[in-house]
């Protein structure tokens, strides 16, 4: 009788723990990170034959033989690599469409600036005397120049905020890393089966799965499920007592380059994730600012010499229009009087005007311009699908993983009704057991 006493408690035992983790299922449903559990029940071992019968029946009732975790590293691996590449489409095409932004030919555009010197020119060309439109000719010409200073600013900016993104990512990213480490030290410390190592296990792979985010990783695990992250070139980013710690270096024309400490060659070239996606947005703004000063300094060699070549109302030869020396960022006007523009030539009054359309053919500064902003547009358009595919990739590897690690309520609620029934008739076996004791002493 003692036995179906033993196995009643051990039944309201085991199952007062299976419902206690279906609760913490229900509970953290909306936890990120966290892999629904069940308890492993087993056959508790018997107590072996009684002394006087040998082929005695001796059931040794029902156990808890740990907490389980319902995942699939398969899909947990393929949801990393999936996540890492989406972050870094996401982080370029979030740049890219800013500087498309910055380039773009509006009403404060490079492009219409050029545009209304040329226009200005022309219509002075149709009365070369009037001092009005030589006034607003050297007015487009000033305005001209501080778009090309307005966009080489907006483009620095964009430079310093990619710049600045990539210290915080890596910031974030060492962080993780030394989060994991910690993570790595409890595993190897923890029970096997136990919800604390369950707990640990879920922390590790959201921790794993932040550094995927920020660059490519290589991940393999030791018996105690400690992680061991490796970069693709080999160099531990977290191994044992080795944490890594990544820094950000900024070139002098804005492109981003990542150092590794320790690390066999001190360099990290990320494959995928944020701080990839932040090295292709730098190199890509970095690109524009050379072309734009490419534009910027086609511009003004060309409108000086065309200008210079006539002949101001005075008869003196044209000055130069724009002082180019540092860049686009450092193109201004010249400061001249309305009599100082060369609008004739040796042969009329208004022959420099109009030769100033010669500039405007095949190769011209407007069409170089239109180019670079086409350009900007195409590769705008190849971000944003590469990102829209990169992201279907990662939102379909994400529901595989789910549909295995995910908490479901109505499946808890169907595992709460049937722990539920198991342990009221563990607890109806005590009962019992205690009734039929009770009557075995009322004989006697």
């Amino acid at each position: 009788m003692s036995d179906l006493l033993a196995i009643g408690a051990s039944g309201i035992k085991a199952y007062g723990q299976a419902l206690s983790v279906v609760g913490d299922n229900i509970a953290n449903a909306q936890t990120e990170g966290y892999v629904r559990r069940s308890v492993r029940l087993a056959e508790a071992p018997s107590g072996g034959d009684i002394v006087l019968s040998r082929n005695s029946i001796r059931p040794g009732g029902v156990t808890a033989a740990g907490v389980t975790r319902s995942i699939d590293m398969w899909l947990v691996d393929d949801a990393r690599v999936a996540g890492g590449e989406a972050s870094r489409q996401s982080a370029k095409l979030d740049w890219v469409t800013a500087t498309e932004s910055v380039l773009a030919d509006g009403g404060a555009g490079i492009g219409n600036a050029v545009t209304s010197v040329f226009t200005a020119a022309e219509q002075l060309s149709g009365n070369p005397g009037n001092d009005t439109l030589r006034r607003q000719f050297l007015s487009s010409v000033d305005e001209s120049a501080a778009n090309f200073r307005r966009t080489a600013s907006a483009l620095g900016s964009a430079a310093t905020g990619v710049a600045t993104e990539a210290q915080g990512a890596a910031t974030q990213l060492n962080s993780d890393l030394s989060a994991l480490s910690r993570v790595n030290d409890g595993l190897r410390r923890a029970r096997a089966g136990s919800s604390n190592e369950a707990t640990l296990l879920d922390e590790r792979d959201r921790l794993v799965g932040n550094i995927s985010n920020a660059t490519d990783i290589v991940v393999s695990y030791d018996a105690r499920g400690a992680a061991v992250v490796r970069t693709p070139s080999g160099d531990a980013l977290v191994d044992g007592p080795i944490t890594a710690n990544i820094s950000v270096t900024v070139a002098a024309n804005g492109t981003l380059g990542y150092g590794i400490t320790p690390g066999a060659t001190g360099v990290l070239n990320p494959g995928s994730g944020l701080l990839a996606g932040l090295q292709d947005a730098s190199s890509h703004i970095a690109g524009q600012r050379t072309a734009l000063d490419s534009l910027a300094s086609q511009f003004a060699t060309e409108l000086n010499a065309a200008h210079q070549a006539g002949t101001d109302a005075n008869g003196n030869p044209g000055a130069a229009l724009l002082n180019f020396n540092g860049g686009a960022a450092a193109m201004v006007a010249v400061a001249l009087a309305p009599d100082d523009v060369a609008a004739a030539n040796g042969s009329s009054l208004n022959g420099n005007m109009l030769s100033m359309n010669n500039l405007r053919g095949p190769g011209g500064i407007e069409q170089n311009v239109t180019a670079m902003i086409a350009a900007q547009a195409q590769t705008t358009a190849a971000a944003r699908a590469q990102e829209a595919a990169a992201s279907s990739r990662r939102d379909g590897s994400f529901a595989a993983r789910d549909a295995i690690g995910a908490v479901d309520l109505d499946r808890e609620a169907a595992e709460l009704l049937r722990f539920q029934q198991a342990y009221e008739a563990a607890a109806r076996t005590i009962q019992v057991a205690r009734e039929t004791m009770q009557s075995l002493l009322n004989i006697f």
